[in-house]
């Protein structure tokens, strides 16, 4: 603890829509998160991607974690589509889940309708400026 702030690790312990994206963060549950969020079963955390070429197995590991309640992984790949590295895609097909990369804003829209209705859905967004 450093002049009476605690940093810790960005968590939401809960299911929320996402009300706003941009500006390099994202705003739910009236906060706002500077950075790319995971939002799954357990909660909406932090995420230190930045970059869409960088994803791999390793940063899903939250998610592998909770495949048991996910059907569906929605993947904001920031301003364009890209494909997923296909050893990406193998874990989470062998994980039982369902994943669809968009655009950042296509994949925050798709998560808040498919969240509505009580899908078993879970998001990865990369944080856009725009």
């Amino acid at each position: 603890m450093a002049g009476g702030i605690e940093i810790r690790p960005a968590h939401f312990p809960g299911r929320a829509p996402i009300d706003a994206y941009g500006n390099g963060g994202f705003r739910f549950a009236e906060m706002s998160h500077r950075g790319s969020l995971l939002c799954l079963p357990s909660g909406i955390h932090g995420w230190d991607v930045t970059d869409p070429l960088q994803l791999s197995v390793d940063n899903f590991t939250k998610v592998l974690e909770q495949a048991a309640d996910i059907e569906f992984l929605l993947i904001g790949m920031g301003d364009s589509m890209r494909i997923v590295p296909s050893a990406l895609k193998a874990a989470l097909k062998e994980a039982g889940i369902s994943v669809d990369p968009m655009s950042t804003g296509a994949a925050v829209r798709t998560y808040n309708i498919m969240l509505s209705e009580s899908r078993a859905v879970a998001a990865a967004l990369i944080a856009v400026e725009g």
